[in-house]
């Protein structure tokens, strides 16, 4: 326990989710979206989490953030209790979220820029990213003048250049079409590899899971409950062709067969 009487990590979790529960009340009837889910990432990991629509995966994400307080239970970072505070995450929302009055680069900088750093140090780094995202060339440009894909890119390259180390990234590719969700997949896989930051992922796809992360929780219908953690057994970086190996079959029926019980 810290001072405060409030649990302290007890790993070296860069996050902890202790026994988080949550309920709504609408005209006096309560529905209880999540029941003492308990999850952690550690430093430079990527997990994922997969369950059915309306399972409560994006009002987690909101209670990481800060923006709902749970009925019980605690959140951590780094071993410190950030339950209700803001400003802790970088958060990519399904949406890419992009002000159509600022250009590219304008986008990209933003959270850099509300963080009092010097606009022409800013604008270096950015140019950098925005080059390694293969955007450099669109950088003064309208996010209307991006296709989907290019959208997305710009909107992670901001996340990756804001201040705190863990992102939340809730399904962001669900919007676009498959072949461009394949290409976005590859990229994110690329860029993550060589950076290793804190990712906590929400998706509906059991191959984008298995592809991108290192554990992925499933989660239950509600009230939401873990039903089973999953450590994904290949080796990084991951190869093309990942998605033919027998294992990944065999790991993907594992989890859906989880899933389905479920709704049994």
């Amino acid at each position: 326990m810290n001072p405060n009487g409030n649990p302290k990590s007890e790993r070296h979790d860069h996050l902890t989710i202790d026994r988080i529960s949550m309920t709504f009340s609408d005209r006096g009837r309560e529905e209880r979206v999540l029941n003492e889910i308990s999850l952690h990432v550690d430093k430079g990991e990527f997990v994922s989490i997969i369950g059915p629509s309306g399972s409560g995966k994006s009002t987690l994400f909101h209670l990481i953030g800060g923006l709902l307080k749970p009925n019980s239970g605690h959140i951590l970072l780094d071993g410190t209790e950030i339950t209700g505070d803001v400003g802790h995450i970088s958060y990519m929302p399904q949406q890419h979220a992009l002000l159509p009055w600022r250009t590219v680069r304008n986008n990209v900088i933003l959270s850099q820029e509300l963080s009092g750093r010097r606009k022409s140090e800013v604008r270096r780094e950015a140019d950098r990213w925005l080059e390694r995202a293969g955007l450099a060339d669109y950088a003064d440009r309208y996010p209307h003048l991006l296709s989907g894909g290019m959208k997305q890119r710009v909107s992670f390259v901001r996340a990756l250049l804001s201040p705190q180390e863990l992102l939340i990234l809730d399904e962001p590719f669900g919007s676009l079409d498959e072949l461009t969700r394949l290409d976005m997949q590859r990229w994110l896989l690329d860029i993550w590899e060589q950076e290793r930051r804190s990712v906590l992922f929400i998706t509906h796809s059991i191959d984008e899971a298995i592809l991108l992360s290192d554990r992925i929780y499933v989660f239950s219908e509600k009230p939401t409950h873990i039903l089973k953690e999953v450590k994904v057994p290949f080796e990084r970086p991951r190869k093309e062709g990942i998605s033919l190996l027998a294992e990944f079959a065999s790991l993907k029926q594992d989890i859906y067969f989880t899933m389905k019980a479920d709704r049994s």
